[in-house]
């Protein structure tokens, strides 16, 4: 009967242990940080086919919205750096071709059931990052 209890009492306190770690464990950080237009819980995947639209849109590459990092031994961009003016533009655009779609265009929906965007970045850029306005 000792040897149960003693078994007993182990794996009671393995038990507290592990509910312990788990209470004490941080939720998981955001995936992506600084989105204020875009979804927090935008997937790595659907983040990368919003950005490569942009890119062909205004036939640009990444550094034309993200800032480089400001630590000088990092050769990459600061994606959650504010730092750049396109990038606010870019937020604004986005917002922008929303209220369009929504006000306009609300009955285009796709088999989900989810509205369609119509007007979207290459509608107006076509591939330029400075499209010329009609006077």
């Amino acid at each position: 009967m000792t040897h149960i209890k003693k078994l007993s009492a182990a794996f009671a306190f393995i038990a507290i242990i592990i509910v312990g770690v788990a209470a004490t464990t941080p939720p998981d950080e955001p995936k992506h940080k600084n989105l204020k237009v875009l979804p927090k819980d935008i997937s790595h995947e659907d983040l990368d086919k919003v950005m490569d639209n942009f890119k062909e849109a205004l036939g640009v590459k990444c550094n034309f919205c993200h800032a480089p990092s400001k630590d000088s031994t990092n050769h990459h961009l600061d994606f959650a750096s504010d730092d750049k003016p396109e990038k606010n533009i870019a937020r604004r655009m986005m917002k922008m071709t929303a209220k369009i779609n929504k006000k306009f265009f609300s009955y285009s929906k796709n088999e989900a059931g989810e509205a369609e965007p119509v007007v979207t970045c290459i509608t107006c850029h076509r591939g330029s990052p400075h499209p010329e306005s009609k006077k």
